[in-house]
C-alpha cells in the first residue's frame, strides 16, 4: 500500500534539493550533495525512521538520541553561521575609539566580501571565550564570492599580519618577534626564544578603516592620509592627540564624564601639569571655549628618533613618522615592480612570509628562491589600514600592508556596548548598542 505525498511537501523537498544544490555550488563543497539522499528519504521513503520503530528501542533511548541529534544539529547551525554569514567579536583597545568604543560587542559580517576557506571545525571557538586551538600545517586559501569588494574607508576585521610568530606569553600579540627584534637591533633570540607559530586564521583580530585598496599610493601628511594626492574624507570619528593644561585639579574626570575620553588614552604629566589625550574635531572646538582650559596644542610628530614604535619599514633610509609617513603604493595582485636595495625592505616581507618565496641578499644582489631578481610580482592584493584613533593605533604605518588572505569580514553593527570603568546598569551605554558601523 503506498503513501500519496501531498503537493506541499513535493515543493518542499525541491525547495530543499534546490538550498542545498546552490549551497554545494557557493561553497564548492560537492560531497554535500550526498544529503540529498538523506533529504529524500525525508520527505518520502522515511527509512530512518522506520528503522527506529522496528528496533524498539526504550524510550529513554529514543529521547537520548533526539536530544544528541537536536545538540548536534545546533552545533552545526552555530558552525555555519560563524563560518559563513555573521561572527561576534570585541573590541578590546582604543584604535577606533569614538567611532568604535573599547567594550563594544560587535557584528562582522563575512557575506560581504566572501567567507575565507578553509573553514575548519573548532568547537572550543563556538562556546569557549579566549579559546585558542593549536596550529595546522597548512593553509590553502580561497575565497567564496561577496556581496562586494572591499573599499576604501571600510571598516574591517582582519588577522594581525605580524602575529604569524609571537613571544609566548605576551598581551594580545603585540610582541611579536618582529617588533622584538627591530627594537633589539635584530639580534633577538630564535628558536629558543619562546617563539609561537601561527597559521593565518589563528592569529589576532584587528579592526581598522581601509585607507588604501591594490594600486593606491598612500602618503600621510600632519596626521592626515593622503590617497592618490587627495586627502582623505571627513571622518565624525577620527582623533588626534594633543596636549592640554589646566590649573583645574578635576579637569580629568570633567574629560572622561563631559567629553567621553577614555581613560586608556588619557596620560598625564606631574612635572609640567600637561595632559596627553585624544580629541575628535567636535571636542577640540568645545574645549577651546572651557574656561578651566589654558592651553591646547594638536601632537604631530616630525622627528622619527621619538616615534613610539618603529616605523614601516623600519630602515635608515627613510626618516617618515607617524605623522608624516609615505609615500607607498599599495601592492595589487598582478603587477610587476622593479626591486633594488632601496626598496627592498619595504616588500621583503611581502615576498617571503605572505607569499611563500626565499629571499637573499649576497653581496648587494637580491635573489628570489635561488634565482637573481631583478622584479617581483604579486600573487596577491593588498591594503593600507588605519585607526581612527590615530595616536593610540598600531596600524600600517608601523607593520605594513594587509594581506587578502588576512581579510575576515567588514564591521557591520555594534549589538552591545559595556563601559568596564563603570558598575551596574551604568556600565550599559545604550545609545551605542544597535549602532550601524560606519
Amino acid at each position: 500500500m503506498s503513501t500519496k505525498v501531498p503537493i506541499s511537501g513535493i515543493v518542499r523537498f525541491i525547495i530543499t534539493i534546490i538550498l542545498l544544490v546552490l549551497w554545494v555550488w557557493w561553497t564548492g563543497f560537492y560531497w554535500m550533495l550526498a544529503l540529498s539522499v538523506l533529504i529524500f528519504d525525508l520527505f518520502f521513503t522515511r527509512y530512518c525512521k522506520k528503522l527506529l520503530s522496528v528496533l524498539k528501542l526504550s524510550v529513554i533511548i529514543k529521547r537520548a538520541f533526539e536530544l544528541v541529534f537536536t545538540v548536534f544539529i545546533a552545533v552545526i547551525i552555530a558552525f555555519l553561521l560563524k563560518s559563513f554569514v555573521v561572527d561576534i567579536f570585541s573590541i578590546p583597545s582604543s584604535s577606533m575609539e569614538k567611532t568604535i568604543n573599547v567594550g563594544d560587542y560587535i557584528l562582522v559580517s563575512k557575506l560581504a566580501y566572501g567567507p575565507r576557506l578553509p573553514v575548519r571545525m573548532r568547537i572550543g571557538q563556538l562556546f569557549v571565550p579566549g579559546y585558542e586551538p593549536k596550529s595546522e600545517k597548512t593553509f590553502r586559501y580561497s575565497r567564496l564570492k561577496g556581496f562586494s569588494s572591499i573599499k576604501r574607508n571600510d571598516i574591517i576585521v582582519f588577522n594581525f599580519p605580524e602575529g604569524d610568530t609571537v613571544i609566548a606569553g605576551s598581551v594580545n600579540g603585540l610582541e611579536t618577534y618582529y617588533t622584538m627584534n627591530r627594537d633589539d637591533g635584530n639580534s633577538a633570540g630564535g628558536e629558543g626564544a619562546g617563539l609561537v607559530y601561527r597559521q593565518v586564521d589563528l592569529r589576532e583580530n584587528y579592526i581598522k578603516r581601509c585607507i588604501g585598496i591594490p594600486g593606491d599610493t598612500i602618503m600621510v601628511l600632519h596626521g592626515y592620509a593622503y590617497v592618490n594626492g587627495n586627502q582623505e574624507s571627513y571622518i565624525k570619528g577620527r582623533q588626534f592627540n594633543y596636549f592640554l593644561t589646566s590649573p583645574a585639579p578635576d579637569i580629568d574626570s570633567i574629560l572622561v564624564r563631559q567629553y567621553r575620553i577614555s581613560s586608556y588614552d588619557i596620560n598625564f604629566n606631574p612635572y609640567n601639569l600637561i595632559y596627553e589625550l585624544p580629541l575628535t574635531q567636535s571636542s577640540f572646538d568645545s574645549l577651546l571655549n572651557e574656561p578651566a582650559v589654558k592651553g591646547l596644542r594638536r601632537h604631530e610628530n616630525v622627528n622619527s628618533t621619538f616615534s613610539g614604535q618603529q616605523i614601516f619599514p623600519a630602515d635608515r633610509i627613510r626618516l617618515w613618522t607617524e605623522d608624516n609617513f609615505g609615500p607607498v603604493i599599495v601592492p595589487r595582485k598582478g603587477d610587476t615592480i622593479s626591486l633594488n636595495m632601496d626598496n627592498i625592505l619595504l616588500y621583503q616581507r611581502i615576498i617571503t612570509a605572505y607569499e611563500k618565496n626565499s629571499l637573499d641578499i649576497r653581496d648587494g644582489r637580491i635573489y628570489i628562491n635561488g634565482y637573481p631578481a631583478s622584479s617581483y610580482t604579486f600573487c596577491m592584493d593588498y591594503y593600507f589600514m588605519m585607526g581612527d584613533n590615530r595616536h593610540n593605533s598600531n596600524d600600517s604605518r608601523f607593520w605594513g600592508f594587509v594581506p587578502e588572505d588576512h581579510i575576515i569580514g567588514r564591521a557591520w553593527m555594534v549589538w552591545l556596548s559595556v563601559d568596564k570603568t563603570r558598575t551596574g546598569l551604568s556600565r550599559i551605554r545604550w545609545k551605542q548598542m544597535f549602532k550601524i558601523i560606519r
